[in-house]
């Protein structure tokens, strides 16, 4: 039995060093600058598709261009989510739509920019590195989405008790 309990309380002990070292990855990777990510994204590019110096040259201000952007929109969108709730409005489909195309549009533009910096054998492996990023990505969005779920019932929940008890007062 102490066996058994020694062993839980250092599965406890590892899981909450774990999550303490991915929280602060997370804050050390939010801090780069805008050329660092694309910096550290050209590498690591060049490792994954063996590229020459002439390819990273061409790549990297693709590569900045695509992390700047990301960061635009992203601000962008956290000012049209913050506006909207404001207002007790949800963003019009009219308004994703035109944002989705945009965004759409940079990634066609940047796949055949790629396309004509690599090699076939290397735009292949770029292919399939985009393809389980994105699939990375989106497992990550979902469990995003079903926490935030979660947290709204959360405090639907809390609310609803709150004014409960201030009606019981």
């Amino acid at each position: 039995m102490k066996k058994l309990m020694s062993l839980l309380v250092l599965v406890l002990a590892f899981t909450i060093t774990a999550q303490a070292q991915k929280k602060r990855v997370k804050k050390y990777i939010e801090k780069l600058t805008v050329e660092q990510q694309a910096s550290l994204i050209v590498k690591k590019m060049t490792l994954e598709l063996e590229l020459s110096d002439k390819q990273q040259d061409q790549v990297k201000p693709l590569v900045l261009a695509q992390v700047k952007d990301r960061r635009v929109n992203y601000e962008k969108m956290k000012e049209l989510k913050k506006k909207y709730k404001e207002n007790k409005k949800e963003v019009t489909a009219d308004t994703r739509y035109k944002m989705a195309n945009a965004q759409l549009d940079k990634r066609i533009a940047f796949q055949r920019e790629m396309k004509a910096i690599l090699n076939e054998a290397q735009y292949e492996r770029f292919k399939k590195l985009e393809k389980n990023n994105r699939k990375r990505m989106k497992g990550k969005m979902m469990k995003r989405k079903k926490m935030m779920k979660k947290h709204k019932k959360h405090m639907e929940h809390k609310e609803y008790k709150e004014e409960h008890e201030e009606k019981n007062e």
